[in-house]
């Protein structure tokens, strides 16, 4: 994640109050559910390039020999990889 997590609830609350106080939503749900909700999508958003991290990681495994013996170089196959799969995915990161 780009951000510390602690910034997740402080940046929803103010996504919220935004929206809420120019008039640009009309919620049928309460203020805290609106934060949460905000909470749960940022959260998410920003967790997809864990996940992609850590499925590049879990990839990559099948090549540890060829990194340890300096065949390939682990920084590059990880960037490929993660490029690969972030336009598979057809993700935004």
């Amino acid at each position: 994640m780009r951000i510390p997590r602690t910034w997740i609830k402080p940046m929803a609350r103010r996504i919220a109050e935004t929206l809420l106080s120019e008039e640009l939503i009309v919620p049928d749900i309460s203020r805290q559910k609106l934060q949460e909700e905000l909470e749960r999508i940022i959260f998410e958003e920003l967790s997809v390039e864990d996940r992609i991290n850590d499925e590049v990681r879990e990839i990559l495994k099948k090549y540890e020999a060829e990194f340890a013996s300096g065949r390939a170089d682990y920084r590059k196959m990880f960037d490929l990889t993660k490029r690969q799969l972030v336009k598979e995915k057809g993700v935004i990161i």
